[in-house]
């Protein structure tokens, strides 16, 4: 673990309304994993790894998430069914009762930031009821040194009181649990829920409105690596289109797993110090990194244990089993969690319809269209009453923390393509030959090989076709990819019912984009699919 973990510094929380004497400090995840067992809260699984329960919530509560409308949000904030308002005086009295909940509890506190780039870095502390809440904070957020620490001042503040459940009908929450962001007053107030992943996120909101408002700096839920030449790559993906897997390139360094913002001074920084991956169906041939750093100092949440080992394919608790860890669990890594400007964005999408190309080239207007669409689609058995594909869309591939417009960041992510010269690929990890229950899903070896050829350069020179209904640049060559999977109608043996299904999915896009077109400026609109 890093040597600077640990400090015996005195604390109070008097100046939060917290009265407790029983606060430990900056704790080492070693003491925390131990105090987690000794309370019953956590078992110690063969690894070594710590595996523990989150309760009621095994995954986000996105219409519980709240931002508080005032001075700052009222103008700026996209008020919509993602993004609640909260009255400020209702935050105030709903505050004072959770910290006067905290106030007889023995409370863990932990100084982190966020933001790889130091010109960007927001300190943050974390008051937390659990001691294994207080360890995810240690492993997904940066670690300041013990010199850091000495002088360091908070300038928002997380906390995390999971016993705490509210009275919706006097404190205005919905229902009992609630995770709420001040942006006046920097605090993420979360409680009633012992899932991690609110605090996580809820410093990402948070980071999604500070950045692009006050920093001119676009925040990305995505993935980043960087070759041995410097160049880096971003990787946009909904769940189970393959952004942790295509991202860990064992000839690539990793910046960062799932958050990142990209500066005017050209650069892409990581906002974590750490991975939250899912481990539903985990093997150790799949994803070696994840399987590899599940080891001392990991949290899995949620899972099956069997005689001390971990049933990854059970789903009794959750599909949505996860481990935190921090990175430098993971061998190749880039260090500093900063690259250099990208010169390839993958949109990584799962179409279980097989329409789109296994890979395509983007105009700048056709990637701020696919970044507002977010699309990928359910198949049979993900959720309860899907029978057959459906397509599931979601802004800029991270809807439920994204305080602003989608064409906020959608136009400053075009003109950041335009200025860097950056090449944006739409890749379709999901069905060829057909849609689900007639065609198969793509070959990773393929997409590996077609995503290769692109930071290769490889595809600057080939030929390329149009799609009749997307209007996408589809390559006619790829090397190690055979030719008849790159145009996905030639794959399917009846070419009318291929037709047939593209401009459904088309509609489907068209239909999902009404809701943004007023807001969206020319370049934008013409990069939407056509369905005449």
């Amino acid at each position: 673990m890093d040597k600077n973990t640990k400090t015996t510094k005195t604390f109070a929380l008097d100046n939060y309304g917290i009265t407790s004497d029983k606060i430990h400090y900056q704790l080492s995840p070693e003491e925390l994993h131990k105090i987690t067992i000794e309370k019953g809260q956590g078992k110690e699984v063969d690894s070594g790894a710590l595996a523990i329960n989150t309760g009621e919530f095994t995954g986000r509560s996105p219409k519980d998430r709240f931002i508080v409308k005032d001075e700052i949000t009222k103008d700026e904030v996209w008020w919509s069914n993602i993004n609640l308002p909260f009255d400020a005086d209702k935050f105030d009295k709903l505050y004072d009762k959770v910290v006067n909940y905290l106030s007889d509890k023995e409370l863990f506190v932990r100084d982190a930031y966020a933001c790889a780039d130091d010109n960007y870095r927001l300190n943050i502390r974390h008051i937390n009821e659990y001691s294994w809440s207080n360890m995810f904070a240690y492993n997904m957020f940066l670690r300041p040194t013990e010199s850091e620490l000495e002088n360091f001042e908070p300038e928002w503040t997380v906390i995390n009181a999971p016993g705490f459940m509210a009275n919706p009908e006097i404190d205005g929450t919905r229902a009992h649990n609630f995770a709420i962001l001040n942006f006046t007053k920097k605090i993420a107030l979360i409680g009633g829920t012992g899932y991690t992943g609110e605090i996580k996120k809820g410093i990402f909101s948070a980071l999604n409105f500070i950045l692009p408002v006050m920093k001119n700096t676009l925040p990305m839920h995505c993935s980043a690596n960087v070759g041995e030449d410097g160049d880096t790559a971003i990787f946009f993906g909904l769940s189970g289109t393959g952004k942790t897997t295509l991202s860990a390139d064992p000839n690539r360094k990793l910046i960062g797993d799932d958050e990142h913002g990209w500066t005017n001074e050209n650069t892409v920084f990581n906002f974590e110090g750490g991975c939250y991956a899912k481990v539903i169906d985990l093997t150790k041939e799949k994803e070696p990194d994840i399987f590899k750093a599940i080891k001392p100092g990991a949290i899995l949440e949620n899972v099956t244990i069997e005689d001390g080992k971990v049933l990854f394919k059970d789903s009794t608790i959750t599909q949505n089993t996860r481990v935190s860890y921090p990175i430098h669990h993971i061998d190749n890594i880039q260090p500093g969690s900063v690259g250099e400007n990208p010169k390839n964005i993958f949109f990584l999408t799962a179409d279980a319809f097989g329409v789109l190309p296994p890979i395509s080239k983007l105009t700048p207007g056709q990637a701020a269209f696919h970044f507002i669409s977010g699309y990928t689609a359910k198949v049979a058995g993900t959720e309860a009453g899907i029978d057959e594909p459906v397509p599931s869309f979601s802004a800029c591939f991270g809807a439920p923390f994204m305080p602003l417009h989608p064409t906020r960041y959608a136009t400053m992510l075009s003109e950041k393509m335009k200025e860097a010269g950056v090449n944006v690929w739409l890749v379709n990890t999901g069905w060829t030959g057909g849609p689900y229950g007639t065609g198969h899903r793509m070959k990773l070896k393929y997409t590996r090989a077609m995503i290769t050829a692109a930071l290769k350069g490889e595809l600057e020179n080939v030929k390329y076709e149009t799609h009749e209904v997307f209007g996408l640049s589809m390559p006619k060559t790829c090397p190690n990819v055979p030719n008849d999977v790159l145009n996905p109608k030639e794959t399917w043996q009846d070419k009318s019912a291929y037709d047939t299904k593209a401009k459904q999915l088309a509609k489907s896009f068209q239909d999902n984009f009404e809701k943004f077109e007023s807001y969206a400026n020319k370049e934008i609109v013409e990069g939407a699919p056509s369905v005449n």
